[in-house]
């Protein structure tokens, strides 16, 4: 009998040692050829390599001729996110619909246009007959991202248009997996607790005329049942992860994947793909389990010399997961502050008194006021390190109750809405395969026969 794919062999290692010395490029040559490795500058600045007009980040501005740091700043479609949140928020409204309708016809909606495009979303929550049966609860999968891949790529099979390309039926099926993200992922966590955990299958049926907060909160919770803050606060959080620029990694694929001129399907599962990468979606996770660590192993958290110690000891690799790293601190683009974050802070200490966290929320903003001290004592940044988002959504979805499974799905089904927004905009603009260079390193050999290779 064949053995299982999963079995790595002694063969396969000693494959494996060969792929690893072919592929080792001498880093010195990054530098000679003036190759911006990781499509960034030598200063850590992404290489422009198109233009966007659905949202915009900043972490710049100009003094005297001369680019400093600033305050970090995100706008939607010219709108910036701070004030576009208070909007909504302050006339007591969920969030993200309008943010989606936003990004993808670039206006804010009336009434009567977010009436009706709600109504619209609502309509595409059903899925096909059958296919949470032969599909989700046949083949349960302990990772939603990858359950959530395999469903997009499934329902390319039920979809007579799928390979249509005109802007109306992309549209249409842009629509409708920003619609399903939700119901797919929970309903793919809820084969995984049965199945793998042995806990009941609750499959609830989607509310049309609820927000896709609520529903995710409805859908997931045996009694579904929520509070209004608990869907306020998701839904704000979704409201944050909708977009981030074009340069992301998740949405420079869907960039990528479009400009081949392949379906809607395989564009998004590649982006799924690339958001399941730990270097992109699965920080938030990351940050959980360290302020779990810290929590288990700091006695007394309300002591700022024994947090900053251990912080310390986190930073040069000594504790946790030994990486050198304090997850959600820093980011790639923004140096002063993350605007995701900034927003998200109050919010989430209104939570974390509704659900007795008040001792966990301190303790966090402990670690963000100490984190930058000592990353700038060890490692001798002066540019400034604040927290990103990451570093609150994680804490709020534990504070929620939501499996972590579902913590990058969460960030998928919010951040469909860009990248279907991203889709779109590359169809009209790009009619040219986006195809980089690689410059090669390696020599020009001789070929041997077979017979005289030792």
């Amino acid at each position: 009998m064949r053995e299982r794919l999963s079995v790595i062999t002694p063969e396969i290692t000693e494959l494996s040692d060969l792929c690893v010395r072919c592929g080792r490029i001498d880093p010195g040559l990054y530098g000679r050829y003036d190759v911006k490795r990781g499509l960034r500058d030598i200063n850590g600045k992404g290489v422009v390599a198109g233009l966007t007009e659905i949202s915009e980040i900043r972490s710049t501005k100009l003094v005297d001729g001369k680019e400093v740091p600033c305050e970090g700043e995100l706008f939607y479609r010219g709108y910036n996110i701070k004030k576009l949140v208070n909007g909504f928020l302050s006339e007591g409204r969920f969030g993200f619909e309008e943010t989606v309708y936003l990004l993808l016809f670039g206006e804010l909606p009336n009434r009567k246009q977010l009436d009706d495009f709600s109504a619209i979303l609502g309509n595409y929550r059903t899925l096909p007959v059958n296919f949470v049966r032969d599909i989700i609860l046949k083949a349960p999968s302990e990772d939603m991202m990858n359950t959530l891949s395999r469903s997009v790529l499934t329902l390319y099979s039920y979809d007579d248009r799928a390979n249509d390309l005109s802007i109306p039926n992309v549209l249409r099926q842009c629509l409708e997996l920003i619609a399903l993200f939700p119901v797919l992922a929970v309903y793919g966590y809820q084969a995984y607790n049965h199945y793998y955990l042995k806990n009941s299958l609750f499959i609830h049926k989607p509310l049309p005329d609820k927000s896709t907060a609520e529903n995710i909160l409805m859908l997931l919770r045996p009694d579904e049942k929520y509070t209004e803050l608990e869907a306020k606060i998701l839904d704000l959080a979704l409201v944050l992860h909708a977009e981030h620029g074009g340069g992301n990694n998740s949405t420079f694929t869907t960039h990528v994947v479009t400009s081949s001129g392949t379906d809607t399907y395989s564009t998004m599962a590649a982006a799924l793909g690339s958001l399941k990468g730990g270097r992109h979606g699965g920080a938030n996770i990351k940050v959980v389990r360290m302020l779990e660590d810290i929590r288990g192993n700091v006695s007394d958290w309300t002591d700022d010399t024994e947090v900053k110690e251990y912080l310390r000891r986190m930073l040069n690799g000594e504790v946790f997961d030994k990486s050198g790293l304090i997850y959600g601190m820093g980011h790639a683009v923004y140096a002063l502050s993350d605007p995701r974050a900034v927003i998200f802070r109050a919010f989430v200490k209104r939570l974390a008194v509704a659900k007795g966290f008040e001792k966990e929320y301190n303790l966090c903003e402990k670690i963000e006021n100490l984190a930058p001290e000592v990353i700038a004592e060890e490692r001798r940044i002066y540019k400034g390190v604040a927290a990103n988002v990451d570093f609150y959504s994680g804490f709020v979805y534990e504070m929620l109750g939501l499996p972590r499974e579902l913590y990058t799905p969460i960030f998928a089904i919010a951040r469909i809405a860009g990248w279907s927004a991203h889709r779109i905009e590359e169809i009209v603009n790009n009619g040219k395969i986006i195809r980089p260079a690689y410059k090669s390193v390696s020599e020009q050999r001789e070929y041997t026969s077979l017979s005289d290779r030792v």
